[in-house]
């Protein structure tokens, strides 16, 4: 492993389960593995240490313990309210995770156990192959907080799941497991737990033996489709950041730190 380039990672552990495979693994102790200021940054930057990596032929991204990521800490979010600079650096380290991770060169394989929420559920859906375990739990919690769905949704669920099912999903804010999102295509396979790891290590690993022009030019073409939904998934990313100054982030917030249902505005301005 090239291991100077990842030695500065710090929510990150990175190990090799293959000669050729770049094992990825988010790691917040304690915490579910939820994002905070240091990892969300580190999501940025790693695709593009994977990219010019020549060791690396294929990627597994996963979560340390019994979850995957439980998305933005509450600590961050509130940082975000209150400070302008903060909400602007977020809104470009959320844009670029994305935008990376569609033009990292190589093959991402994301193996997701137990809950990915938020900034979680961005990457395990935005991997080239997501394998998920039939009780993971995957939720878009955007709406329930009185945010706009950003992050990645608008990007990628439609061509994922349909856009019935997209919308019903992303308004609603349901928990989808991981056996229901197989069904509805909305991940490429769901495996017993016990079998995520070593199905993602194959997947992974025969990626990695295969011809890697072929693979990398496959997913730099079929990407022109999330390409084409840039300026969709940019307008959503702004009405999402936009909302972290509003009255109804405030309330879903509060409902949840106070273990209640929120009680939002009746009328809305837009």
């Amino acid at each position: 492993m090239s291991d100077s380039l990842y030695s500065n990672y710090k929510r990150l552990r990175f190990d090799r389960p293959h000669p050729r495979v770049l094992r990825v693994t988010i790691d917040n102790p304690g915490k579910k593995n939820s994002i905070d200021e240091v990892m969300h940054p580190e999501m940025v930057r790693v695709w593009h240490d994977i990219s010019y990596d020549d060791s690396v032929a294929a990627v597994i991204l996963t979560g340390a313990g019994d979850a995957f990521c439980a998305g933005g800490n509450f600590e961050m979010v509130q940082q975000m309210v209150e400070n302008h600079e903060v909400r602007m650096k977020n809104l470009r380290e959320a844009r670029d995770v994305v935008y990376n991770m569609i033009n990292c060169t190589k093959p991402i394989i994301s193996a997701v156990r137990g809950p990915a929420v938020g900034g979680g559920l961005v990457c395990a859906l935005m991997s080239d192959i997501s394998i998920v375990s039939k009780t993971a739990k995957l939720i878009d919690g955007h709406t329930r907080l009185g945010l706009a769905a950003g992050d990645h949704a608008a990007i990628i669920w439609p061509l994922l799941c349909g856009m019935a099912r997209a919308k019903y999903h992303l308004l609603m804010c349901t928990t989808i497991t991981g056996e229901e999102a197989e069904r509805i295509g909305l991940v490429s396979m769901a495996v017993e737990d016990s079998e995520l790891d070593g199905k993602a290590v194959e997947i992974a690993s025969t990626l990695a033996e295969g011809p890697p022009t072929a693979i990398r030019l496959t997913k730099y073409t079929m990407n022109h489709w999330l390409r084409l939904a840039g300026p969709i998934f940019d307008a959503s990313l702004a009405f999402e950041f936009h909302a972290f100054t509003g009255p109804e982030l405030k309330e879903g917030m509060a409902a949840i730190k106070e273990r209640r249902k929120p009680v939002f505005p009746v009328h809305s301005a837009f």
